[in-house]
């Protein structure tokens, strides 16, 4: 093992990075999983993803704000898209998301095709470099996730329409630069289906618990293995989850699939 990984220098920044992603993605996760749009994160992630590959196509530094802006205006596209079609065809919305997907894959794929080091971006993309990221990236990610939080908590009740597919959007901007498009989707939806069943401030924190676990975990096991950080994180995540869900089960709390009939 490579005891020698285990420096807090590297470590503690990309930890930082795991909370700040949670801050945003554990409450937003659970209203996809309530929306049953499960594949919306991935969609704008890979959209946001595009955004930063268009701008380094044109010339953008890949450290600048440039590329920033052109993925949250990318991934804003996307959410009004998708805000369009829920209004206009809600029947057809998880395939449409899917489509959006495909197709936002595909166009990275296309554009980085003559890049000498398009394999290498795109890998970059979709499992992140978490641990390589920098005290100075994590502060203006830190403040728009807070703000980001702030809109949720404000708008708890009416989070709805284009403002949740906006936060969405915006907070998916923030994060896929950081961690990956992968370790996006997992931050999501491993924490709230994890803790489906139960309600309240006991589910948050148990989400809460099951991400922090699976990033530390993710994190250590990485750096003593020599792995790659984004892949064995969204495993470590998956087994947190399960531990999780096991332990709310075990301590009372309903953790069936599917809710319980009204009575009538």
């Amino acid at each position: 093992m490579n005891w020698q990984g285990l420096e807090l220098s590297i470590l503690g920044p990309a930890c930082l990075a795991g909370l700040i992603v949670l801050s945003t993605h554990v409450p937003l996760g659970q209203q996809v999983l309530a929306r049953g749009i499960i594949f919306i994160d991935l969609a704008i992630a890979q959209v946001a993803a595009l955004g930063v590959i268009v701008a380094q196509y044109f010339g953008m530094d890949e450290q600048g704000y440039g590329v920033e802006i052109a993925a949250a205006v990318a991934a804003l596209a996307g959410g009004a898209l998708l805000t369009y079609t829920d209004r206009k065809m809600p029947e057809h919305q998880e395939p449409l998301i899917g489509t959006l997907f495909v197709l936002a894959a595909t166009g990275s794929l296309l554009l980085l095709a003559n890049n000498p080091h398009g394999s290498e971006h795109l890998k970059d993309l979709l499992v992140g470099q978490i641990l390589w990221v920098s005290v100075h990236q994590l502060v203006p990610v830190a403040i728009l996730s807070g703000a980001l939080l702030a809109v949720m908590w404000w708008q708890r009740a009416r989070l709805g329409g284009p403002l949740f597919y906006a936060v969405f959007a915006l907070a998916i901007t923030a994060s896929v630069q950081l961690v990956g498009v992968y370790l996006v989707f997992a931050s999501l939806i491993v924490p709230a289906l994890a803790t489906t069943g139960a309600t309240g401030v006991r589910r948050m924190a148990a989400a809460y618990a099951v991400g922090i676990g699976g990033y530390v975990l993710g994190l250590v096991l990485s750096a003593l293995l020599d792995l790659p950080s984004g892949a064995m994180i969204v495993w470590t995540l998956a087994g947190c989850g399960i531990v999780g869900r096991v332990a709310l089960a075990l301590g009372g709390g309903r953790a069936a699939s599917s809710p319980a009939p009204a009575s009538s």
